[in-house]
């Protein structure tokens, strides 16, 4: 007998993550004594804030630390609903509210509720890595919708509509996005919003770097446009990014009461609530002032702007300007290179860690995250210089 036939079916659909491939890779070299700079991060680099952790400190020594409603606690979720109301002119009543463990979870959570098999889910591409594997979880059909540079890898509404079929049942959304940092505009949203209520295609609308955006751009949520796309968005949040908190797991979902309680349903069955003391630190994060978040996004501005500053050096390398989130997508294609070669040869030859675009289903591009200090941009900028000028020659 196989050893694969031992495994469910499901599992042969979901393909080996580079990106793990590339970071395990990177931790394997460093244990060895190599110098790595790591370009790779998805979670910022600063520490989660004293005064959340106190909080968590504060439920253990309370005795905090047994079961919890599935969903999350009342005293949660209210906050969560007043920051939708605050922050984005929506209104989830806190039984419109699933606290799950990670944005991420949230996002698995809806699409089991939503996805019958072969149903198909419209995703932008670039795109970030775990959305088609989860849609294939779930029995559904991953269908791409590419972008280019030359809209800031924003879908257009005309795209959109080329792509949908009379499987199509739901579209992701992700503004500010990974890879690429492109931010969509309130216009181009009631645009998208407009064709997926006439098609009725539910949104998954990802929010989770909300709170990292510069240049005066302001983020819109879909489902704040009127109630006829309101009844079809999934609003998807969490405190990974804007608080630090990425190892804590807690993220958290706002939608129509019939998806909430089947996802609770769900969640239920699965794994419960999140974790009693985790959401009691999320309590904190969300009463307090931003002052924390908002010293975060200047920080990453400085750096994205030193990082693009030393990139348009470089005449093999181009990018978007990234309006959001922490990365910066760059076309590597004049250097003759795919992503995997380009990031592997980086790697064992510069000791500098970057993530392969073909994770992203964009194989001419790698990404670079800036969730690392300015010195550790210098450093790491210096080495891509010199190895970039020696291999286009």
């Amino acid at each position: 007998m196989k050893i694969d036939t031992r495994l469910a079916e499901r599992l042969k659909k979901i393909n080996p993550s580079s990106t793990l491939a590339i970071t395990s890779k990177a931790k394997k070299l460093k244990s060895e004594g190599k110098d790595i700079v790591n370009f790779a991060a998805g979670e910022p680099d600063f520490d989660t804030p004293d005064f959340i952790k106190e909080k968590a400190i504060a439920a253990i020594n309370s005795g905090f630390t047994k079961y919890t409603p599935t969903t999350g606690i009342l005293e949660l979720k209210k906050l969560i609903s007043g920051k939708f109301q605050k922050d984005n002119q929506l209104y989830y009543s806190p039984d419109q509210i699933v606290v799950s463990n990670g944005a991420k979870h949230s996002i698995y959570n809806t699409l089991m509720v939503l996805l019958n098999r072969r149903d198909e889910v419209l995703i932008p591409a670039p795109y970030w890595v775990s959305y088609p594997e989860m849609v294939s979880l779930c029995e559904g059909i991953p269908r791409f919708i590419k972008t280019n540079a030359e809209n800031n890898f924003k879908i257009t509404a005309k795209d959109l509509s080329k792509h949908i079929t009379a499987k199509s049942k739901v579209l992701i959304i992700n503004s500010p996005a990974n890879p690429t940092g492109a931010v969509y505009s309130r216009v181009e949203l009631e645009e998208i919003a407009k064709i997926c209520v006439d098609k009725n295609i539910f949104v998954i609308s990802d929010e989770i770097y909300e709170k990292i955006i510069f240049d005066g751009v302001i983020h819109e949520s879909i489902a704040s446009f009127n109630k006829d796309i309101y009844k079809l968005t999934i609003t998807v949040n969490g405190l990974s990014k804007s608080h630090s908190m990425t190892g804590w797991r807690i993220g958290y979902l706002g939608a129509p009461p019939d998806v909430t309680n089947a996802i609770s349903n769900l969640q239920d069955h699965s794994t419960s609530n999140p974790n009693s003391i985790a959401q009691h630190a999320a309590v904190a994060a969300l009463s307090a002032p931003e002052d924390f978040t908002h010293k975060l996004c200047q920080e990453f501005a400085r750096r994205r702007d030193y990082l693009a500053k030393r990139l348009g050096n470089l005449p093999t390398l181009s990018f978007c300007l990234p309006h959001g989130a922490f990365y910066m997508f760059c076309n590597i294609s004049k250097t003759g290179l795919d992503s995997i070669s380009f990031a592997s040869r980086l790697l064992d030859e510069q000791y500098v860690c970057v993530i392969p675009g073909n994770s992203f289903g964009a194989d001419d591009f790698i990404r670079i995250s800036f969730a690392t200090s300015i010195e550790e941009l210098q450093i790491g900028m210096d080495r891509i210089e010199k190895w970039v000028a020696k291999i286009s020659r």
